[in-house]
């Protein structure tokens, strides 16, 4: 009887409900007479694939910040906040400018999970060089995406080009910035 028990117990991977709603929203008239330019499959594609990076780093961002322990701790700690508020406030821009363009984003943590190019971070404490060894690593992976996506984003829509050149511009200042903490000056 007991192994009968267990055999009912398996775990499941997510124990949530299933989401309500989503599919059944009629559109008033002044939504249905809004126009202007529509996203291509491609295009909606290019910039969740952006969007699910930075809120990945984000996330990865947090938990770094609340485990990092270690020689420039202070330092370290308080750069991580800069990286979590730069990839929060540019997943915003990124997803209001896929809604802008008639898009839907897509940032339901399964999705990001599943989708998102970032390695997954380790549990725990993990010491100040490790954190910004895992740190720059995941800034680059951001930064892989974006670039890989900007000529197709750029061929479609400019603006939204524009968009990720400011992500472009500050995960790459923020890479340099956290990768010096363990480099050492190259001899002449």
């Amino acid at each position: 009887m007991a192994t009968k028990a267990a055999a009912k117990k398996t775990p499941t991977k997510n124990r949530r409900r299933a989401a309500r709603g989503g599919a059944g929203a009629q559109l008033t008239n002044e939504q249905n007479a809004e126009s202007g330019f529509r996203a291509s499959k491609a295009l909606s594609e290019n910039l969740q694939r952006v969007l699910v990076d930075l809120l990945e780093l984000q996330l990865q961002g947090k938990q770094a910040h609340w485990n990092v322990v270690g020689t420039n701790f202070r330092d370290t700690h308080r750069q991580l906040d800069d990286i979590i508020d730069a990839a929060r406030r540019f997943s915003d821009v990124v997803a209001e400018r896929m809604r802008a363009l008639h898009a839907l984003p897509d940032g339901r943590s399964d999705i990001v999970a599943e989708t998102t190019t970032l390695p997954e971070f380790p549990q725990g404490e993990v010491s100040t060089t490790e954190t910004v060894d895992l740190v720059t690593e995941r800034l680059e992976a951001v930064i892989a995406t974006v670039r890989e996506v900007h000529d197709p984003v750029d061929e479609e829509d400019p603006t939204s080009a524009d968009i990720l050149h400011e992500v472009l511009e500050e995960l790459e200042q923020f890479a340099w910035m956290v990768s010096a903490e363990n480099r050492t000056p190259a001899r002449s």
